[in-house]
């Protein structure tokens, strides 16, 4: 019986950065794009594998239509420009995550090989496509503790969906309570 494995977000920036040496030891500079693309914009895999080089090359911000929703979103690419150009650089094909194998892009499905093989090499647990998106989500809500923006960043219907989906737990929220002092 196959089981749906839970899947979370990335808690620790070692761990992150133990992620990213892994992805370009291990795996490719393509991949390690793509999970650096992932954790700072939040937009899920099915969507990021569909870029092409033109879409973002020499750009700041990207306007994309998301798969799953069918919402227009804006992408902000300052914060990954210099990595991302340095490797469009060295490409030779029109998809950002060219596959190896014909003139297509990676599928989402190599995307979770990839990085389940660097989350080994990592020590990372419950990894898979959705962790870029979650550990996005995790460090955006930790940095400006704002549920509203993020749940509009990540398209949801309710703060307790997005909350859920970061991992927020009432463990977490308790441990925060227990030392909140005014």
């Amino acid at each position: 019986m196959n089981q749906i494995k839970d899947v979370k977000p990335i808690r620790s920036k070692d761990k992150i950065e133990d992620f990213k040496w892994a992805l370009r030891r291990h795996c490719s500079e393509r991949d390690y794009i793509l999970f650096l693309l992932g954790i700072n914009t939040g937009l899920r895999v099915g969507d990021l594998v569909k870029l092409k080089v033109k879409d973002v090359r020499r750009k700041q911000r990207v306007m994309v239509q998301e798969g799953k929703t069918g919402k227009p979103r804006e992408l902000k690419l300052g914060n990954v420009y210099d990595a991302l150009n340095a490797y469009i650089d060295t490409l030779d094909s029109e998809w950002l995550f060219p596959s190896r194998k014909g003139d297509g892009a990676i599928t989402p499905t190599q995307s979770y090989r990839q990085l389940n093989k660097a989350a080994d090499f990592a020590g990372v647990d419950s990894v898979g496509n959705h962790t870029l998106r979650k550990t996005f989500g995790y460090w955006f809500y930790k940095q400006t503790m704002d549920v509203a923006k993020l749940q509009k960043i990540l398209n949801h219907s309710h703060p307790s969906i997005t909350l859920s989906y970061i991992g927020i737990t009432d463990q977490e929220i308790n441990e925060d309570l227990e030392s909140f002092v005014l």
